[in-house]
C-alpha cells in the first residue's frame, strides 16, 4: 500500500516561536508517545480553522497576526 502523499510547508519562525513549539511538544509528550513540533502545527491549524468555522477568536487572531512583526508575507 503507497504512503499517504503529504504536502510540505517551509515557513521561516522566530527563535521565540521554535521555544514555543518546542514547549508545546514537550508538553503535549508523554513517557508512551512523544509529540513532534510538526504535530503541534497540524494541531494547531486544525483547532484555528475549527474555531474560525465556529465564528470564534476572528478579532482575535487578526490583532495577532497585526502584531506580528516577523510576518514577512502579509
Amino acid at each position: 500500500m503507497p504512503k499517504k502523499e503529504r504536502k510540505r510547508l517551509q515557513v521561516v519562525i522566530s527563535e521565540e516561536q521554535d521555544a514555543l513549539l518546542t514547549r508545546t511538544a514537550y508538553e503535549l509528550s508523554s513517557p508512551e508517545r512523544l509529540i513532534s513540533k510538526s504535530e503541534v502545527v497540524r494541531l494547531a491549524i486544525e483547532k484555528i480553522a475549527r474555531e474560525l468555522g465556529e465564528g470564534e477568536h476572528l478579532d482575535e487572531y487578526r490583532a495577532l497576526l497585526d502584531d506580528d512583526p516577523g510576518d514577512e508575507e502579509g
